[in-house]
C-alpha cells in the first residue's frame, strides 16, 4: 500500500508524467495500485460528507456513513466506465496513436488524481457539516468542492495528454531524448576569446575544486504545469473539452442517480431513492431554499 501512495505522490509532483517518462507512448503506472488508492481516498471523502448525517437533529445515521463511503468511489469509477470508449473514440479521432490500455491508465491516473485533491479537501468539508444545520448549503458545498477536484483533474488529464503527444512526435521524427528540464543549472554557458583561450592553455597552479560540488537547483515542472514553447492543437483541445462536458454530465447526473450520499435530515435512511427528477433540479431547488 506504501508503494502505491508513493506512486501517487510521483503523479502529484508531475515526476511520472515527465515528457522523459512518456517515451514509451503511455504513462507507467500501475493501474489496480492507483485504483485501490483511488478508492481509498474516495471513502475517505465519503466519511468527511457523511459527518453531516451523524449529526443531524434526529440523532446520527452510521448507516449514511456505510453507504456515503461506498457510494464515492462508485460514483467516480461508474462514470469512468461509462465514459472511456468515448475519450478513447475522440482520441482517435484527433490522430492520437495512444492504445485503449494506454487510455485506461491515464484515465486511472487523473481518477487518482481527482480523488487525491477531494480528500484532501474532506476535512474541510467535514467542518463544516459539522458546524452547520444547513442540508441545502451542504449539498451545494459538496457540489462545488467536487467541482474543483475535478476541474483539476481534467487539467491533469489534458496536460498529460499533451505531454505525450509532444513525446510520441519527438520519437518520430528522431529527435534526441532530451530532457524536458534539467535537475541542475550549470550556469549560463561563457565564449572564451582566443586570448582567454591561449592564457588557460599555460600551466598554473590549480586551486583544489570545493567537495562536493556546488549545484544550483531548479524548479521542477509539476503535474499541471503547461509546456512552455509548446501548446495543443485546437482540434484537440476542442475534443478534449467536448468530452470533459461529457465527464461531467455523465458524473452529475450519477451522483443523482446514487443518492443519498450526504443523506436529508427529514427523510430516513434509505441505500437509494426512487428515480425521479435530475441533478439540475435539485441544485437549483436547493439554491433556492439557501436564499429564500
Amino acid at each position: 500500500m506504501l508503494k502505491h501512495f508513493r506512486e501517487l505522490d510521483r503523479i502529484l509532483r508531475g515526476d511520472a508524467t515527465r515528457i522523459t517518462a512518456l517515451r514509451r507512448g503511455t504513462i507507467e503506472t500501475p493501474v489496480g495500485g492507483l485504483a485501490l488508492i483511488s478508492v481509498v481516498l474516495g471513502m475517505l471523502y465519503g466519511l468527511c460528507a457523511a459527518c453531516f448525517a451523524l449529526f443531524k437533529p434526529g440523532g446520527p445515521s452510521y448507516m449514511q456513513v456505510v453507504a456515503s463511503m461506498v457510494k464515492v468511489p462508485m460514483l467516480f469509477y461508474l462514470t469512468l466506465v461509462v465514459t472511456l470508449p468515448s475519450l478513447y473514440v475522440f482520441n482517435a479521432l484527433v490522430g492520437s496513436r495512444l492504445t485503449f490500455q494506454s487510455v485506461l491508465r491515464l484515465l486511472v491516473a487523473a481518477m487518482a488524481v481527482l480523488l487525491a485533491v477531494l480528500a484532501s479537501l474532506g476535512p474541510i468539508v467535514a467542518f463544516f457539516s459539522v458546524s452547520s444545520t444547513s442540508y441545502a448549503f451542504m449539498l451545494l458545498f459538496n457540489v462545488a468542492v467536487c467541482g474543483v477536484a475535478g476541474a483539476l483533474g481534467m487539467k491533469f488529464l489534458l496536460q498529460t495528454l499533451h505531454r505525450l503527444s509532444i513525446a510520441r512526435s519527438e520519437d518520430a521524427s528522431g529527435e534526441a531524448e532530451l530532457p524536458d528540464e534539467p535537475d541542475f543549472d550549470l550556469g549560463p554557458r561563457v565564449v572564451a576569446e582566443p586570448a582567454q583561450v591561449a592564457q588557460a592553455a599555460e600551466p598554473q597552479a590549480s586551486a583544489p575544486a570545493p567537495w562536493p560540488p556546488v549545484w544550483k537547483s531548479v524548479g521542477q515542472t509539476g503535474a499541471l504545469t503547461p509546456v512552455k514553447g509548446r501548446k495543443p492543437g485546437s482540434e484537440t483541445v476542442s475534443v478534449f473539452r467536448t468530452w470533459v462536458i461529457v465527464f461531467g454530465l455523465v458524473g452529475m447526473q450519477m451522483s443523482w442517480v446514487l443518492r443519498p450520499i450526504i443523506g436529508a435530515p427529514h427523510l430516513p435512511f434509505a441505500w437509494f431513492r426512487p428515480r425521479e427528477s435530475s441533478f439540475f433540479e435539485a441544485v437549483l431547488n436547493a439554491l433556492y431554499r439557501l436564499l429564500g
